[in-house]
């Protein structure tokens, strides 16, 4: 894999075209509904076709009603006022509807688009990305998004249409002073173009900020009992403070850039509107145009000034919605390092358990002056079990990642029953192995629906027998509402020793002809310890297992003990082989008998 980075934008590259292909996004999404944006499109012609039928109703009412030569006969133009009010009512209650579904439909849609993309992802990436920024991007973002659509966008077009038919109405009553009128446009356009990029990189810089504070709230949320056992409450409040500061301060000029722009444009065009006048009361005096029509005019004017001035406004709404849409854009086009071949091969059925490491080189992306495996080599036969012992950072983990095909070697190759793990589908490496990690993960759930995770089909009887065989029925039986419990976030209702026994009933009911096991004994109780150690025996029958061990007990019982250190192996044989050999092994158990006497 090429270590090569993606290369920048462009400096000079135009902001517009940057902009366009982030809000695409949207588009993408909104597409797939044609009738709903056919209705919402239909309504809002219509209701910027009333708006300026307003104005002309005004017109034949002065004009018919007050003019030279009127009789007084309103009704049939105020009939027509009342009939265009009801139709801009009903059309925007529909307008109002359809655009509101689409952006809670189009936010719902990339909500799921970006957290069934983030689900392919290797582990790689959320090592080098905070969750929790990534979770801010997942519900801030896609906030901003479904206020573009469901309102932004909206009113953008609705003011476009607007605008630009109220600028044909004004050529129709006067084409001197709309031809005024329009000169200053290119005025008004002028701020907006210049502002606007500052704009976005002010909008972006705010919402990294809003995510920041999030994920330091998140991560001392999580670690509120650390936290306080060392009294670090001041110096988190601390820095929550500073960033919730930081965030403020970055809203603060995005908020006053938007000021500044919208204060010049909205001058501009009053100002323009005000001259015109000027220019159209003359006309009146000399009896070029008439009294309806200038009312009309002025009216039309205010009407296209103001929806010109909402414009600006929403101008920067777009901007933030487009810098939403350019954050998420980037979690989709993030690519899966470990991806299925075009052509996968086929994984011997039944299943046998055989691995098999060959001269495997292995560097993580993160790490790479360190080599976490080197001429790496290790065959394991069906049913075998093999303890791996070493100090810390010997590459014990490693081979756990690499066999479940987290990572891939950079040298080497590492073999499922004959078949190297390049050549296969991760999901079906993936189905032939059961994990017991040695940081057990609970989650938010009901105790059904955690054990479940093993075999999502699997009934209440063998979720049971599952829990017996684990030695956790007896705990989950006295549970307030049995099975359906909710255990708390990360398990929270449940003892150190509980949980790791949900985790190994879940790797029970995976039934895999592979099992890797991280030992997490260490920190329980004798008694905890002496169940979980009857649950794991069970686990292990019949199976090809492979242990990570931190405790003695375990190690006695594998048929072969591999010692590693500096991602080699340096002794192998059993428990009684390794301690006559006086060697790394050898010190280690010492050091862990001393511990125990």
């Amino acid at each position: 894999m090429s270590d090569a980075q993606p290369s920048p934008a462009p400096a000079d590259e135009p902001a517009r075209k940057r902009r366009l292909g982030d809000l695409a996004l949207v588009w993408h999404h909104a597409k797939r509904y044609p009738r709903q944006i056919g209705i919402a499109w239909l309504a809002l012609l219509t209701t910027s076709a009333a708006t300026i039928g307003i104005p002309y109703g005004f017109k034949r009412v002065i004009d018919r009603g007050f003019g030279p030569g009127a009789g007084g006969a309103v009704d049939t133009s105020f009939h027509y006022l009342l009939m265009i009010v009801v139709i801009l009512a009903l059309a925007t209650a529909v307008r109002f509807y359809y655009v509101s579904w689409l952006g809670e439909r189009v936010v719902a849609d990339i909500r799921t688009s970006v957290q069934a993309h983030l689900l392919t992802l290797t582990p790689r990436f959320f090592e080098q990305n905070r969750p929790s920024e990534i979770a801010s991007r997942l519900t801030s973002d896609t906030t901003l998004i479904e206020q573009v659509v469901g309102t932004t966008v909206s009113v953008a077009l609705r003011n476009a249409f607007t605008g630009v038919g109220g600028l044909i109405y004004l050529f129709a009553i006067s084409p001197k002073l709309a031809g005024m009128l329009m000169l200053g446009i290119p005025i008004i356009i002028l701020p907006m173009a210049l502002l606007g990029r500052r704009v976005r990189n002010q909008s972006r810089q705010s919402q990294d900020r809003v995510a920041d504070v999030g994920s330091i709230a998140t991560e001392t949320l999580g670690a509120m009992k650390i936290v306080q056992a060392f009294g670090q409450e001041s110096r988190e409040a601390k820095r929550f403070s500073d960033a919730v500061a930081a965030t403020f301060a970055a809203a603060r000029r995005r908020i006053a850039l938007r000021a500044f722009m919208t204060a010049i444009v909205i001058g501009l065009i009053f100002g323009s509107i005000t001259l015109v006048l000027w220019e159209g009361a003359v006309d009146v005096a000399a009896g070029r145009i008439s009294g309806g029509s200038i009312a009309a005019f002025v009216l039309t004017g205010g009407i296209v000034a103001g929806a010109f001035g909402a414009l600006t406004e929403v101008y920067g709404d777009l901007l933030r919605g487009a810098g939403a849409a350019g954050r998420l854009g980037e979690l989709l086009r993030e690519q899966p390092e470990i991806a299925p071949p075009a052509h996968p091969a086929t994984l011997p059925v039944p299943p046998r358990g055989a691995l098999s490491f060959d001269h495997v080189e292995f560097r993580y992306p993160t790490r790479l002056d360190t080599a976490a495996l080197h001429d790496f080599s290790l065959e394991i036969a069906p049913g075998d079990t093999v303890a791996v012992v070493g100090p810390s950072g010997a590459g014990k983990t490693t081979l756990f990642q690499l066999i479940q095909r987290f990572y891939d070697p950079s040298a080497g190759d590492v073999r499922l029953d004959g078949v190297s793990l390049r050549a296969a589908d991760p999901a079906e490496i993936r189905r032939r192995i059961a994990m017991v990690p040695q940081e057990t993960v609970i989650f938010g759930a009901s105790a059904r629906d955690n054990l479940r995770y093993g075999k999502w089909e699997a009934s209440d009887d063998e979720l049971w027998a599952a829990a017996e065989a684990a030695n956790a029925a007896e705990f989950l039986r006295k549970l307030p509402d049995g099975l359906s419990t909710f255990l708390g976030e990360g398990g929270a209702r449940l003892s150190g020793g509980q949980r790791q026994r949900v985790a190994i009933a879940r790797a029970l009911l995976r039934d895999a002809p592979i099992l890797l096991l991280d030992e997490a004994t260490s920190a329980l109780d004798a008694e905890s310890e002496q169940l979980v150690q009857q649950a794991l025996e069970r686990l292990m029958q019949q199976r090809t297992t492979l242990v990570i061990a931190h405790r003695l007990a375990t190690v006695r019982a594998a048929k072969r003990i591999i010692v590693m250190n500096e991602g080699r192996i340096v002794e192998s044989g059993s428990h009684a082989e390794l301690i006559g050999q006086n060697g790394l092994y050898a010190r280690l158990a010492s050091l862990q008998f001393s511990e125990a006497a």
